[in-house]
């Protein structure tokens, strides 16, 4: 595709989390847990951010619904913003495409034999564009390449055909920073990132 088309719009879009799977963080999300989040707030109060970074706003999510297999993003990087622009670059290139919720699980239950947590209602605050999704079923599965109103959707070249799995960040309250940075050090890929302040795990 040619730069020129991509930059023109800057359109994503993927699925953030896929029901029904669990994570490498022994979560799995039940069909319906976004609902009640996504009626008190709409697509562009949800953030878009870079590695979950409270700092790096990258764009604006336009679309954000359930459906049969799990929470379908649409959103635009805004490619005045360096990071955003570092970030379309990367994604066309097939470096990165990893996608990644921050919230606050209001509602769950814990399986007291596997340790599994099945979450019944999310508050999503944030969905990250990331490096390591905590499931590689989670991705930026298409780029809106368009000049006009008349888009189209094409595959980045890191599309996963058919996601298995899903995955989110860890919801123990968001890092500065600098701990974001030295989570990310210590934890190593697949380990996600954290959601707003003042949430915690239930």
């Amino acid at each position: 595709m040619r730069d020129t088309q991509v930059s023109a719009q800057g359109g994503v879009e993927g699925y953030a989390s896929l029901f029904g799977v669990e994570d490498q963080g022994r979560d799995v999300v039940i069909p319906g847990a976004f609902r009640a989040s996504l009626a008190r707030r709409p697509a562009h109060a949800v953030r878009l951010l870079f590695q979950h970074d409270p700092a790096e706003p990258i764009g604006v999510w336009d679309e954000i619904r359930e459906d049969a297999r799990g929470l379908y993003v649409r959103g635009r990087l805004v490619e005045e913003v360096g990071r955003a622009r570092e970030v379309l670059a990367l994604i066309r290139a097939g470096a990165l495409d990893g996608l990644s919720i921050g919230f606050h699980a209001r509602k769950a239950s814990r399986d007291a034999r596997t340790g599994q947590r099945r979450l019944h209602e999310i508050d999503l605050w944030e969905i990250s564009i990331v490096t390591f999704p905590m499931l590689p079923g989670a991705r930026v599965n298409a780029m809106q390449t368009c000049a006009t109103a008349a888009c189209s959707l094409t595959r980045s070249k890191a599309a996963t055909a058919s996601p298995s799995r899903a995955q989110h960040a860890c919801d123990d309250g968001l890092p500065s920073r600098r701990a974001l940075s030295q989570r990310w050090r210590e934890a190593g890929p697949g380990e996600g990132a954290c959601s707003p302040p003042d949430h915690r795990r239930p």
